[in-house]
């Protein structure tokens, strides 16, 4: 029995034990009092238990045919099954004449086995990359866009140079603009004072690497 339910199984017993009137009952459920004498008839006749829903385990007047469910999931499996819920709605209803909506078929093929929810997907585990053991072994190399004189100066670009090892700030270089030929002159900067290093570690940004899966022309190198 829901909350809803026991309440006015609570009022039917006052109403029965005229400690009620049908009026006043009617009033604190918001319903009609030709309703609340049909409610207090059913109490009188059955109990309580006479106000549960009638509905409750039945299957829903708007339910979808299992038969309708099977052969929506057969041609997801067989043709579909990469995937998700909204294109594969698109594709039944595009190709096959089948309508349903975009939470129906996630929710049938995830009972199905066929997608996983966001939420249930574990996220990927990267095992931590240990530390080198010698200054200048790797550097990693970077760049901010800043104000980092406030006013006093045109904004610019801070390069940065930290060895992996110590996290010790080896080579910090000022420009106007990330580039290529401003990383050029950094690490020379850097060579100079501490020697040539085993390796350098960047991001995948564009000053470093070309991107674009399939380059027009040059050798896939900045």
């Amino acid at each position: 029995m829901s909350k809803r339910e026991f309440e006015r199984a609570v009022l039917m017993r006052r109403v029965h034990e005229r400690r009620l009137t049908q009026a006043a009952a009617a009033t604190l459920l918001g319903l009609s009092q030709r309703q609340t004498e049909r409610l207090y008839q059913r109490y009188r006749t059955a109990g309580p238990s006479a106000l549960a829903s009638r509905r409750r385990g039945r299957p829903s007047n708007r339910r979808i045919p299992g038969e309708r469910r099977s052969a929506v999931l057969e041609l997801v499996r067989a043709r579909y099954a990469d995937f998700g819920p909204t294109l594969a709605r698109e594709k039944l209803l595009e190709c096959h004449g089948l309508g349903v909506s975009t939470e129906t078929l996630r929710k049938w093929m995830t009972e199905d086995g066929l997608w996983v929810p966001h939420a249930r997907r574990r996220d990927r585990i990267h095992q931590p990359r240990r530390r080198r053991d010698c200054v200048g072994e790797l550097i990693q190399i970077d760049g901010c866009d800043h104000e980092w004189f406030e006013e006093r100066a045109p904004r610019c670009v801070l390069l940065v140079y930290v060895d992996d090892a110590t996290s010790q700030l080896m080579q910090l270089h000022f420009c106007e603009a990330e580039s290529t030929f401003e990383y050029f002159e950094a690490t020379r900067g850097y060579i100079e004072r501490f020697g040539k290093p085993v390796a350098f570690y960047s991001d995948k940004a564009s000053v470093f690497r070309v991107n674009a899966p399939e380059p027009r022309d040059g050798d896939g190198v900045t």
